[in-house]
């Protein structure tokens, strides 16, 4: 496609792309918003430089993909339910995407995508890492294709969210977190391209599987699916922004910049049950 309003510039082959030539912070056009669309839909991952969001120019933009979701586990910063932190430094004890995942893929309608916005960041370091679910996808044999077709998932916050509340002294007795059986390849709604919808950080089993196969099937799928062939690297700068397709990318956030400070906010967009 030929972008008249944006700047698009393709990262990798397989995914990401650099925008310029727009000021997302502001009011957009409705050929930009239209071209941004698209843009995600071809690229799955964006990346922006020197865009100085506050908590509702976030949510504004935000809100031009869709309704913004509350994340099940974290607060929002005060005021503004929506709006994730993101930050790590000397005393943090986690940090958040340690592991390949797709956003709350836990939600029985996991987000469509999320952004990420970090105005602190180390030196050097703290990057993220996302891979193309669909190059993942295609990269798979005619037989295992056939084989997975029609297989589901279970996929739990628990393990995870109950982790992270135990390391942060958190007590959430009594709280339930959301879980959800999705199709193991599942259908993008814009594109209509097949994907892989399996995750280390969710993911827990294939329903029509004794736990051995799904074990092996599912350790199988994971490192494929992690392999650099379908990866991008993203270095982090002062004011960057990232906005990932959760349908179709999974992401990992390095932490190897500890004890220095990186910080930010996410919002997150409401998806729908993948099919």
């Amino acid at each position: 496609m030929t972008y008249n309003t944006i700047t698009v510039d393709r990262v990798t082959p397989h995914l990401g792309a650099m925008i310029s030539g727009v000021d997302i912070t502001g009011p957009l056009s409705n050929s930009q918003v239209e071209e941004l669309h698209k843009a995600l839909a071809d690229h799955l991952v964006l990346f922006f430089r020197d865009q100085r969001f506050t908590p509702d120019s976030q949510k504004r933009f935000g809100r031009l993909f869709g309704e913004l979701h509350t994340h099940p586990n974290t607060p929002g910063i005060p005021g503004h339910p929506e709006v994730m932190p993101i930050h790590a430094d000397a005393n943090s004890k986690r940090v958040a995407g340690e592991w390949w995942h797709s956003d709350v893929s836990c939600d029985p309608e996991p987000p469509l995508g999320s952004i990420l916005y970090l105005h602190t960041v180390p030196p050097c370091g703290g990057d993220t890492l996302f891979a193309s679910m669909y190059a993942a996808y295609d990269a798979l044999s005619p037989r295992m294709k056939a084989y997975l077709d029609g297989l589901t998932a279970f996929h739990s916050g628990e393990r995870l969210y109950r982790r992270t509340n135990r390391l942060l002294n958190i007590d959430d007795t009594g709280r339930v977190f959301p879980s959800a059986v999705h199709p193991v390849v599942r259908t993008h709604p814009v594109t209509g391209r097949k994907a892989l919808f399996v995750n280390r950080t969710f993911t827990y089993r294939i329903n029509e599987l004794p736990d051995d196969e799904s074990d092996g099937v599912l350790s199988f799928l994971y490192d494929h699916a992690e392999k650099p062939d379908f990866q991008v690297r993203f270095r982090w700068e002062p004011h960057s922004v990232a906005f990932w397709d959760n349908r179709s990318a999974q992401h990992l956030a390095i932490w190897d910049y500890f004890p220095q400070v990186r910080s930010g906010m996410r919002v997150t967009i409401k998806g729908d049950a993948p099919y």
